[in-house]
């Protein structure tokens, strides 16, 4: 990630873009998880949407199986 810019996290799970916010859930009731990335690193973000830590891993999908 880039410091100072913003990425959206799709908790909703139909993005074309996972993990990021590519506007389908529009008209409905989600909303994308606005992350802003305070410094330049590698991030995880959740593609399980299981994650207690929002849109970061928390290491739950080891738990799914």
């Amino acid at each position: 990630m880039e410091a100072g810019k913003n990425y959206y996290w799709c908790y909703f799970g139909q993005s074309k873009s996972q993990p990021f916010c590519d506007g389908s859930h529009k008209g409905g009731s989600f909303v994308p998880i606005k992350y802003n990335a305070n410094e330049s690193d590698a991030v995880y973000f959740c593609s399980c949407k299981g994650s207690a830590n929002g849109a970061l891993c928390d290491g739950s999908h080891k738990n799914s199986v």
